[in-house]
């Protein structure tokens, strides 16, 4: 396939399904970008050499668990901004002057704003209006879009990855330290050197750098 052909297949598909939809692009290609990256962190601490192989064996699945929280937050944050802005426009709640002026007028104007109301399947508005609504929604549409996408990645999914993690990386320390530190007999009539304290309260884990 040509690079002609391969752009021009790229651009009707784009154009067939997000072309009345910008909001449900910048959504998609917001999770692809999240995607994307979380595969980018975790490719590079498995061909990183200098990460102990027991390390990788917790970093992995972290960043992989990091991947899913940010994901599922972005998306369901910025689809239900969008659900929402939605309903409001097809209802009636938010019109552009010249559409609420055209639907004052009608005989259904009493409807307009009810939950029940759809001013898409229930009235067809004039060539002019329409494209009026069009353009109002589509600026509707991107601005609770980016909104949504603002509030999830910089407030709410930071705070539901760092809460996670933490969690996680305790269960983890406890793993390690039940796997790696087996519980020792005690040893009688033997004075405990200074060396036996510092094993016991500096554990060799402790070093390890553990993502959060």
């Amino acid at each position: 396939m040509s690079k002609t052909s391969l752009f021009s297949t790229a651009k009707n598909f784009i154009a067939k399904h997000y072309g009345d939809n910008t909001g449900k692009m910048l959504i998609h290609t917001g999770v692809i970008g999240w995607v994307l990256s979380s595969l980018a962190q975790i490719t590079a601490i498995v061909i990183n050499d200098k990460i102990p192989t027991k390390q990788k064996m917790f970093l992995i699945p972290q960043e992989a668990a990091d991947a899913g929280v940010n994901i599922a937050s972005f998306y369901l944050i910025t689809q239900s901004f969008q659900s929402v802005a939605g309903k409001l426009l097809r209802t009636g709640k938010w019109l552009p002057g010249g559409v609420r002026k055209y639907l004052s007028k009608q005989n259904i104007a009493d409807k307009v704003g009810k939950a029940d109301f759809n001013i898409l399947k229930d009235i067809e508005l004039p060539e002019k209006q329409a494209k009026q609504y069009k353009k109002f929604a589509d600026g509707i549409d991107v601005i609770a879009t980016t909104l949504g996408s603002i509030l999830s990645c910089n407030i709410v999914t930071p705070i539901v990855r760092n809460q996670y993690a933490s969690k996680r990386q305790k269960t983890n320390i406890a793993r390690m330290n039940g796997k790696q530190q087996p519980a020792k007999q005690p040893i009688f009539n033997k004075k405990p050197s200074m060396k036996d304290f510092q094993s016991n309260i500096y554990p060799n884990f402790a070093s390890s750098s553990l993502k959060i």
